[in-house]
């Protein structure tokens, strides 16, 4: 499998992985992706011997092949970049593979797929990046709505039969889950809720002002708050303390400490990032707030959510910096609401 990132794109791939593990689960099913993103396929150390692994440290993959290739774009031509593609490439060439399974639709990730020298290599027959088609030699048409459902797809002509997306799977950080339990014990019979206010880019970051009138309203309803954030986002966290008050808690750890302490909590807040992804997957109530990218494609899937989006908004990705128009019509007691929604119908399950 080759899904080097981001986030919330492996989270998508997770469920068709998961289920063709269920099908075959004899296979030898390996994966390449990025090193900041490995924690969402493993808790062991890069260098532990996969014949070795634990299966609660490591459930669905029998090796995590890393590949830097965010660095080595930034020093195409070093000698530690040569080396480090090398190094992968044998790696994968010693794999003996049957088949790659492109998840990504990128002209890089295609490159990738083609190092272990197989026969097939399966690919979406309309990728995300057009020139990324050439250099598969098998490609699925897709027809699912969601990215999920066209990952299903994807595998399901590696597995040989028809799967259906499930629950994924994921790792399980011993070390992590014990820090969670002490912030967090899964005896505590507190609402909690987490909140990231970070996005890929500003057109679908909600303001960070309406995040704090949130806080502030799960904080008057008895809730316990934590914000998260990601690289580069900590003015927005120090933010939300300042001015929604000590009663936030913010989230500094790293992934594997996110995946524990996401499991422990009542619900999630967020836009179309990662952390809301990662409470879906791990089956955890959610509001997202959406702007321009299409909650029928990337929105919450598999786990009880409300999506907030308004009528004008449209699908755009342009990286644009300014929140887009529609985002802005959605107001901090619309989710105030819908929150409380969706946790009464929890209560009633």
């Amino acid at each position: 499998m080759v899904r080097l990132g981001a986030m919330g794109d492996i989270l998508h791939a997770l469920p068709a992985i998961t289920a063709l593990r269920i099908a075959h689960p004899g296979w030898v099913i390996d994966w390449v992706v990025e090193p900041r993103w490995r924690a969402l396929l493993t808790a062991n150390p890069e260098t532990e011997n996969a014949s070795t692994r634990s299966i609660q440290a490591q459930p669905l993959v029998d090796s995590v092949h890393s590949a830097a290739t965010k660095e080595w774009r930034g020093r195409p031509f070093n000698a530690r970049t040569f080396n480090e593609i090398k190094a992968l490439r044998r790696s994968l060439r010693a794999g003996d593979y049957d088949t790659v399974l492109d998840l990504q639709g990128a002209v890089r990730s295609a490159v990738v797929a083609r190092m272990p020298g197989c026969r097939r290599v399966i690919g979406e027959a309309n990728p995300r990046e057009r020139a990324a088609r050439w250099l598969f030699t098998e490609q699925v048409t897709t027809s699912g709505s969601h990215v999920i459902e066209q990952d299903v797809e994807l595998a399901s002509a590696v597995a040989g039969d028809d799967l259906s997306a499930v629950q994924p799977v994921l790792p399980v950080d011993p070390a992590c889950e014990a820090w969670a339990d002490g912030v967090l014990p899964c005896s505590a019979d507190k609402l909690t809720a987490l909140i990231n206010p970070g996005a890929g880019w500003g057109a679908k970051r909600w303001p960070i002002e309406r995040y704090i009138t949130v806080a502030q309203g799960l904080i008057e309803k008895g809730f316990r708050v934590f914000v998260n954030g990601g690289p580069g986002e900590e003015p927005l966290l120090d933010m939300m303390v300042k001015q929604a008050g000590q009663a936030v808690t913010p989230l500094t750890g790293n992934l594997s400490q996110l995946i524990a302490l996401t499991r422990r909590i009542s619900v999630a807040i967020a836009g179309d990032t990662g952390p809301l992804h990662l409470a879906c997957a791990l089956g955890r109530p959610v509001v997202g707030i959406y702007g321009p990218t299409d909650p029928r494609r990337n929105g919450p899937f598999g786990t009880r959510f409300k999506v907030l989006r308004s009528p004008q908004s449209r699908r755009d990705h342009s990286r644009n910096e300014a929140p887009e128009a529609g985002l802005l019509t959605i107001a901090p007691e619309h989710v105030l609401r819908a929150t409380d929604e969706l946790l009464a119908e929890e209560r009633v399950r």
